[in-house]
């Protein structure tokens, strides 16, 4: 079971280059990269830059399609935004909202993933309130959210520019969210084998 190296896709950030929450996620797939896990970054460059989802469109952009096909390879999902008003960021749901197109593959949406969720907001209660959010779209994306949620305040320098956590404290949540999501795609390819 441990020889299983999962990929585990990161995605998080804004407009902004090296925003809090790319970094959360940077942080967090740095810690499944010490268990054992392979790991790839879809960041707030690549994010913010897709298109607006209008559904029934099929043209895809150079960037959808390198995004869809992340997601399709992926044993396992940690995504991380900013707390914006009490939700997640438009391009974060902009971007999940293109998962629409696996609607029909064989694993549909993200059926079986573990679902890592991260938030930094300004406040508790957009903390909380944009948490609940994107454990919401885990669930209608048929993905198995962990457990564990992090949320911390995003007041002032969180992570520095490599993605390292500068309070021990959000480091542990970070690792804790990335070891779940690790954990979940190695029980879900053990559990595979067997059947």
């Amino acid at each position: 079971m441990t020889d299983f190296s999962p990929m585990i896709l990161g995605i998080g950030g804004t407009s902004r280059p090296n925003s809090t929450s790319e970094l959360a996620v940077r942080c967090a797939l740095h810690a499944a990269e010490g268990m054992g896990a392979r790991t790839k970054l879809i960041d707030g460059a690549l994010i913010s830059g897709l298109p607006l989802y209008v559904p029934g469109r099929t043209e895809r952009t150079a960037d959808e399609c390198a995004f869809i096909g992340a997601v399709r390879e992926c044993d396992g999902v940690i995504v991380a935004s900013a707390g914006y008003h009490g939700s997640i960021t438009g391009p974060i749901k902009n971007a999940l909202d293109l998962l629409e197109d696996l609607s029909r593959d064989d694993r549909p949406y993200l059926d079986g993933c573990a679902f890592g969720a991260i938030v930094g907001a300004f406040g508790w209660l957009a903390c909380g309130t944009t948490l609940v959010t994107l454990r919401s779209i885990a669930h209608a994306l048929r993905a198995w959210p962990t457990p564990y949620g992090a949320a911390f305040l995003a007041q002032g320098q969180v992570f520095d520019n490599d993605g390292v956590a500068l309070d021990p404290k959000i480091g542990d949540q970070m690792a804790l969210v990335a070891r779940q999501v690790v954990d979940f795609a190695r029980w879900r390819n053990a559990g595979a084998s067997l059947a």
